[in-house]
């Protein structure tokens, strides 16, 4: 029996092939043309597939990180400031971290590119099969909160606890409630040694206390993060300065 080609593609696409449904009549084609025999458009045809599957599986882990957008080391201008910690962060690229376990904090002024940094090695994460969650440290402390009202603390504590990275963006950036330094305590406590944290802050170490409301949880925090971890400091220039400067030169020029 010959099927025709509406007939194969929805054959394949009842198989949940629908890589090599989208580019069977394109194989087809080269081999109708001697462009190739069809062992090699078959190969070609599976390989379609894969790469398909593998699209898919890396869409869906970067949806369920939480990230909002795909930033790269790529396309970091490093020249504009020269008082970054350039050489640490491409070499945290090859992710050596998160196989040993090693924590992350980064510190610095705003617009220095931390956030950056860190959603890039998230990505970077995400695309060589970690599980990554990033969560903006107002955000996870709400998140935890929820948890605990509709009765669902442990379950979540323990997805926190599983990911092979998690990311806490930007804290102090927002004022924090009075159990906030309890609960990430908590959060840091039960993935030290068991997985990385990545940090970043735009306050010092000697503002944490203060911020936090805890004089007694910082020590034990700080501790956790820096006692197998990297602590890069971001210093120098602000970049969203930049941009906002070139921005108002622009609206300047024009009539």
């Amino acid at each position: 029996m010959t099927m025709s080609i509406t007939e194969l593609e929805q054959a394949l696409r009842a198989l949940r092939l629908s890589g090599m449904s989208a580019t069977m009549q394109a194989r087809a084609l080269q081999v109708a043309q001697h462009q190739m025999d069809f062992l090699e458009a078959f190969s070609w045809l599976v390989q379609d597939e894969l790469d398909r599957r593998r699209s898919r599986l890396l869409d869906r882990r970067f949806t369920l990180s939480g990230l909002r957008e795909r930033k790269d080391l790529k396309d970091f201008d490093w020249t504009y400031n020269a008082r970054l910690p350039k050489r640490e962060v491409l070499a945290l690229g090859t992710l050596q971290f998160l196989d040993a376990k090693e924590d992350l904090l980064m510190i610095g002024p705003p617009g220095t590119g931390k956030s950056h940094c860190a959603k890039a090695l998230a990505l970077l994460a995400v695309q060589r099969g970690y599980t990554v969650l990033y969560r903006e440290a107002h955000q996870l402390i709400e998140d935890l909160a929820e948890a605990r009202e509709l009765g669902h603390l442990r379950a979540y504590r323990k997805q926190l606890k599983a990911v092979d990275l998690l990311v806490i963006d930007d804290l102090f950036l927002r004022k924090l409630p009075a159990q906030a330094g309890d609960e990430l305590a908590d959060v840091l406590m039960s993935r030290y040694e068991k997985a990385s944290t990545l940090v970043t802050s735009n306050r010092p170490f000697e503002d944490w206390a203060r911020l936090l409301g805890d004089t007694v949880v910082v020590t034990p925090l700080l501790d956790r993060l820096l006692h197998h971890g990297h602590l890069l400091k971001f210093e120098g220039k602000s970049w969203r300065l930049k941009e906002a400067a070139a921005r108002l030169a622009q609206q300047a020029k024009s009539p």
